[in-house]
This record gives structure tokens, C-alpha cells and sequence, in this order.
């Protein structure tokens, strides 16, 4: 049997995601450049949605994380659109749905197979970054009546990967295991059983 977790806490995680997906798609929006490469501020807030789905996973198991990324998917098209246009709403969702279950399908399985906490959240997240990142650019901007955008976006989007990649390696792991000693406690503490179960 799956795990269970407070339905409160999926809604919250699910809103949660909501927010970083908008908050991401407008700051996409806006470029900088770092040592001559273009980049986009997109690419500093959208790790966090990836960082929820393993802990939520991690913690619960993937039912559950798929069920908090049916809830936000279409919301988050929505709000994506009104903060930004339609093009890059659609892109989105395209983006977000075709990650996170990646992101979920080999998080789960890599689990499965290792006790090292860090192995999961580390290539799954360096697979989902791929997907989402490149399905993200190329429904968004190929073609795209913005010429610059038009012109650099395989570009942008190669330097977001890389960007996603260090920060992800750097900043979001350890995060995530910091975040899942605590709530792993928390959790355990509250239910008395095991909310760490691989199916």
C-alpha cells in the first residue's frame, strides 16, 4: 500500500509549486549575460520545483507526487499565461508535466536500487533539468515573433541547463538533504510509521 500524507500538505505542496512555475515563467522573461553567455533569471527559481517532487517522493512515495503535479498543471498553464502570454504558458505545462514524471519515474527507481540518499535526487534531477529545459525553449521561443529570443534560444537554453545543473548540484542537494533530515523527524515523529516506503 502507498504511503499517505496530510492532504493539506499535498494542496500546500501543490500551490507551492504553482507559485515557483509563475514566478519562473515571468522572470524567464528577462535576460542577463554571464562571461559573454546569455542567460535567462527563469533559471534560478524553477530547481525548487524539483527539490518539492523528490522530497515528496523521498517521504511519501511517487503516487503522491504525481498527484501534486496533476493538481498544478493546469493552474499553472493558466497563471503562466496571464503573466506572460499564451506561447510561454503552453510551453510550461508542456515542460513541467514531461520533467516531473521523468523526474518521479527515476528518482523512484534509482531509490529502489541504492540506499545513498544523494544518488535519487541527484540524477533525476540532472535528467528532468534536460527535458524540462530544452521542451521548454523549443515550444516557447522556436519561431518566436521576439527575434532575439528567436536567434538564441537553443543557446539560452543550453546556459540554463548549465546554470540549473550547478546550482542544482551545489546549492539544491544539500538543501535537499538537510530539509529531508529534518522532515524525515518531523514526520516520524507525528505518524509513528514509516513515510519513507519505495512504493
Amino acid at each position: 500500500m502507498p504511503a499517505t500524507i496530510n492532504p493539506r500538505l499535498i494542496g500546500a505542496l501543490a500551490l507551492f509549486h504553482i507559485a515557483v512555475i509563475a514566478v519562473a515563467n515571468y522572470a524567464v522573461q528577462f535576460t542577463g549575460a554571464i562571461a559573454g553567455y546569455d542567460f535567462t533569471w527563469g533559471m534560478f527559481v524553477f530547481p525548487l520545483v524539483i527539490l518539492a517532487t523528490d522530497l515528496t517522493v523521498r517521504l511519501s512515495n511517487r503516487h503522491n507526487a504525481r498527484r501534486i503535479v496533476a493538481a498544478a498543471y493546469l493552474p499553472a498553464i493558466a497563471i503562466s499565461v496571464w503573466l506572460a502570454n499564451w506561447r510561454i504558458g503552453v510551453a510550461s505545462g508542456t515542460a513541467y508535466l514531461a520533467g516531473q514524471w521523468l523526474d518521479i519515474a527515476v528518482f523512484q527507481k534509482i531509490r529502489e536500487r541504492t540506499e545513498a540518499w544523494w544518488a535519487a535526487p541527484l540524477i533525476s534531477t540532472l535528467l528532468a533539468n534536460i527535458l524540462d529545459t530544452f521542451t521548454f525553449y523549443s515550444v516557447a521561443f522556436h519561431r518566436s515573433p521576439d527575434p532575439f529570443m528567436a536567434a538564441h534560444w537553443m543557446e539560452l537554453a543550453a546556459v540554463d541547463l548549465a546554470f540549473k545543473t550547478v546550482v542544482s548540484v551545489v546549492v539544491f542537494l544539500p538543501a535537499y538533504g538537510i530539509l529531508l533530515n529534518c522532515l524525515q523527524g518531523r514526520l516520524a515523529g507525528g505518524s509513528g510509521g514509516n513515510t519513507d516506503s519505495p512504493r
